[in-house]
């Protein structure tokens, strides 16, 4: 019991918050006189209930968490908060499978955007409160976890910009209190922004709030079924600029709230990101304009738009880009893998993956020039310690491990190749739609089995947990101790 306590203490405090949400939205619904008021009541009964048990179970005067007990509580606490997420889903007059609504919950939780709903547009507009309430909560625990968890676990990129290693003692508890609270301020101010943004350009109120939710998180659940594809080129913009901002380390944009400059862009990964988005806009642009002949502004907002949309793993949709022939899809399947900037809300193998996998590939073309060479490699004008890089190379090989895994046993299961390939990498990198008919941007999972859909909520856990989180609970080693 000794190392369960603390993980069941606050796992019962995240409860709480979950029964607070529920509570709130239940308010909403009773004011808008929607049908699932009383659905909402019941879930945050049940998870006051739940929670308040934890509390008293695991309750003790002092704790010091050590690596053990955080890697359990990183994993606990996601599944517990997917599983109370999943309540008003279950309950609701939608009438989900259990199986169903707890695949909602994780894709919300760990905004990745894969749905088995359609027809989103007639849900109750508590119902659409939740799954975007879910995903900007899980957009909110993913930057908290990935600046004050990870790195003290050695996991994550977040390990490069830090001057010394996360500890979780009491002696640091005011430190990561700080820090929390200009990372809670930091992301409602942006919520705030981007919703005033997308009223200001044309957007109803309800469809803002929501939307500014799940795009701040990247998280993508939209509040009908044609995602933001009903709406103009300007609510495009706006989108795929606070998509970008979602994907920036949230340290960085705390730096830059403080004092403006353009020293933001002196950071590496940054700079990496944006050239990506650029530079393949530019390119699937000029594509659209000379293979189909669209007119050139539509064809920057549209590449714009659904690129950063799979390159940030928000997984908005303009349009079927499927359709867009075959150059489109390959190079839809190849941007899903990348993700945003360490420390950001988005998923993904992160920017700075493959920026260290190309300094490891060119030190190591230098090595063969000159053997007695010696080659320090830089990040950010610093050395880069060799553990980064081993980490880096480790979580490469561990994530096509996973990747190849996935595939295997979801075409074990009848789905054909495209639909397993790209509907485990969706997991995998939290992005939302895959390719092709069943899975691809224009369709949903509800027809996946149900065995499937469980190992997907796996695949959307493990890659949002930067996998190791998770895969080093398989390890004998560390329950022995």
């Amino acid at each position: 019991m000794t190392l369960w306590r603390p993980i069941i203490f606050i796992c019962g405090q995240l409860l709480l918050v979950m029964a607070l949400l529920m509570g709130l939205v239940a308010a909403f619904s009773v004011l808008r006189g929607d049908p699932e008021t009383g659905v909402f009541f019941r879930s945050a009964l049940i998870t006051l209930g739940i929670g308040l048990a934890m509390l008293a179970w695991g309750r003790t005067r002092h704790f010091h968490l050590v690596a053990r007990q955080l890697y359990l509580l990183t994993t606990a606490a996601w599944l517990l908060m997917s599983l109370a997420g999943a309540l008003p889903l279950f309950f609701s007059h939608f009438q989900l499978s259990f199986t169903d609504a707890v695949f909602e919950a994780v894709s919300g939780i760990t905004t990745t955007g894969s749905t088995v709903l359609s027809g989103i547009e007639t849900l109750a507009p508590s119902l659409l409160l939740w799954r975007s309430l879910l995903q900007w909560l899980g957009g909110l625990g993913v930057i908290g976890m990935a600046v004050s968890i990870l790195p003290y676990l050695r996991i994550g990129g977040m390990r490069l910009f830090h001057t010394e290693s996360s500890d979780w003692s009491e002696k640091s508890m005011p430190r990561i209190q700080t820090l929390a609270r200009l990372l809670l301020v930091t992301y409602l101010a942006i919520t705030l922004a981007c919703t005033l943004a997308y009223a200001t350009v044309g957007m109803g109120w309800f469809d803002a709030v929501n939307h500014a939710m799940t795009t701040v998180s990247t998280g993508g659940y939209a509040t009908d079924d044609r995602s933001l594809g009903r709406f103009d080129s300007p609510v495009l913009w706006v989108a795929s600029l606070f998509m970008l901002v979602g994907a920036l380390p949230f340290t960085v944009i705390i730096g830059f709230a403080r004092r403006p400059s353009l020293a933001i862009l002196d950071n590496q990964q940054i700079r990496g990101l944006l050239l990506i988005v650029l530079s393949l806009t530019l390119v699937l642009a000029l594509y659209l304009v000379w293979r189909l002949g669209m007119e050139p502004g539509a064809a920057v907002t549209q590449a714009l738009f659904n690129l950063v949309s799979v390159i940030t793993t928000t997984g908005f949709a303009s349009t079927d880009y499927s359709l867009w022939g075959p150059f489109s899809v390959a190079l839809f399947f190849f941007v899903t893998f990348i993700g945003g900037c360490s420390g950001s809300t988005s998923g993904g193998m992160k920017v700075f993956r493959f920026q260290l996998s190309a300094l490891f590939l060119r030190q190591q073309v230098r090595k063969l020039i000159h053997p007695r060479g010696i080659y320090v490699a830089l990040y950010n004008g610093r050395p880069l310690p060799d553990d980064i890089m081993l980490s880096a190379v480790a979580f490469s090989f561990l994530f096509f491990v996973c990747l190849a895994a996935a595939t295997l046993l979801l075409a074990l299961m009848g789905l054909d190749l495209v639909t397993s390939l790209t509907a485990a990498a969706t997991a995998l990198t939290n992005v939302g739609p895959g390719l092709g008919e069943i899975v691809g941007p224009a369709g949903n999972f509800a027809s996946l089995p149900a065995p499937a859909k469980w190992l997907l909520c796996f695949a959307m856990l493990l890659g949002r947990l930067e996998l190791l989180t998770i895969m080093v609970l398989f390890s004998r080693t560390f329950w022995r101790g």
